[in-house]
């Protein structure tokens, strides 16, 4: 069975765990890699390194690939992560809706599954996630014993705050533990997250951030949240709440970004002008056919992303700004073809080697895969992945 200890325990204790981390990390940055390779890109002894290998093979987290020749004397036995060594469960709670997805250990969905939900009370909640995790083990028996935990995706904020109630947060949650009740029922460790961090950490683990140690994430959910990777390590804040880059003061709208530049002010923009809108295919077919009334919220929307640029990059110094989440493919090339990127900016460098704005994952299941990417890039990642 696979164990994962996410707790502190003693110095020898993290300093184990951090070391069989590191390890995993670059088994999986290499794809296969040797243990003499591994020991100098961590600094620690091939003594070392062999004994966290010989661990991790009898876990069956590991797979030996055949040897490599690299010189003289006995070519070196490579090694490659197990894709059934271990399972990340996501979830991603939303006001209508839960979605799930089982990952392996090279972040491929094996499952994934969505749910209409009426009501989003606790519960209700619990109980649809505790059966959605009982069909997905049913679906891949390997999983049972092999489950590293399960992240949850929930609309922010967490706890009772000064935005409560203005955005999408759920009936009956801001009093409640969401990261204990979801831990005791799903028997796992459990890692709470809203949609903008989780979607962040899927494209560190299998998107266009692999590359970038430290990136910020534009998310449009049914607002815009932003998700900030610090050296491979997301930024919460103190309770869990950093990046509501939404509820930012604008001018020019009357009131803050996310009311020009998100999934329900396009939305709301489209019904004013008594078109269709509900979901991203809706708003797709609308884009490919040059709808006016979308054109002309992009046009607007573009200058607003602009804005929300200038704010990420001289708060946030990042390599790189991505624009992901549930919005169609077409929409967000365009935002990022469109949107004016600031002169005044700490990114506007003349020795700049990564491109201001990109484009990441798009799709109703962009934060449902992040929230199964942050059990992984905890088992798979520690500050000596990135300090070498």
């Amino acid at each position: 069975m696979v164990v994962l200890n996410f707790q502190e325990g003693s110095n020898a204790e993290r300093s184990r765990f951090r070391n069989r981390q590191a390890v995993l990390g670059q088994v999986r940055t290499a794809g296969a890699i040797g243990r003499a390779e591994i020991a100098r890109t961590l600094s620690l002894t091939t003594q070392t390194v062999s004994n966290i290998i010989a661990e991790l093979l009898q876990d069956g987290m590991l797979l030996e690939n055949g040897r490599l020749n690299v010189g003289r004397g006995l070519p070196a036995m490579q090694y490659t992560l197990n894709p059934q060594g271990g399972y990340a469960l996501g979830v991603e709670v939303r006001p209508d809706a839960i979605f799930a997805a089982l990952l392996d250990l090279n972040g491929q969905a094996v499952t994934t599954e969505r749910i209409a939900l009426t009501k989003t009370e606790p519960d209700v909640v619990i109980a649809h996630v505790t059966a959605l995790y009982a069909r997905a083990l049913a679906q891949v028996p390997t999983a049972t014993g092999r489950m590293l935990g399960a992240g949850v995706v929930m609309p922010g904020p967490f706890g009772v705050t000064g935005i409560t109630g203005m955005g999408t947060d759920l009936t009956g949650w801001q009093e409640v533990d969401a990261e204990a009740l979801f831990t005791y029922a799903l028997k796992l460790p459990v890692v709470l997250s809203n949609d903008a961090n989780a979607a962040a950490m899927a494209e560190r683990i299998n998107g266009v951030a692999q590359d970038f140690a430290s990136f910020a994430y534009l998310y449009f959910g049914a607002g815009l949240g932003l998700g900030l990777v610090q050296g491979g390590q997301l930024v919460r804040g103190a309770y869990g709440n950093a990046g509501e880059i939404g509820h930012i003061p604008v001018n020019g709208h009357g009131g803050k970004l996310e009311d020009g530049l998100s999934r329900h002010s396009v939305q709301r923009h489209l019904q004013q002008a008594g078109k269709d809108a509900h979901d991203i295919d809706a708003l797709d077919r609308l884009f490919q056919q040059g709808d006016p009334d979308l054109m002309a919220w992009l046009e607007t929307a573009s200058l607003t992303l602009g804005h929300a640029i200038t704010i990420v990059e001289n708060l946030f110094d990042p390599q790189t700004v991505v624009l992901g989440g549930a919005m169609p493919d077409g929409i967000l090339d365009y935002l990022v073809a469109n949107a004016p990127l600031p002169e005044v900016s700490v990114s506007n460098r003349p020795d700049a080697q990564h491109t201001r704005l990109m484009r990441g994952a798009s799709g109703r299941m962009t934060a449902t895969m992040g929230a199964a990417a942050l059990i992984l890039n905890r088992a798979l990642s520690s500050p000596l992945s990135h300090a070498h």
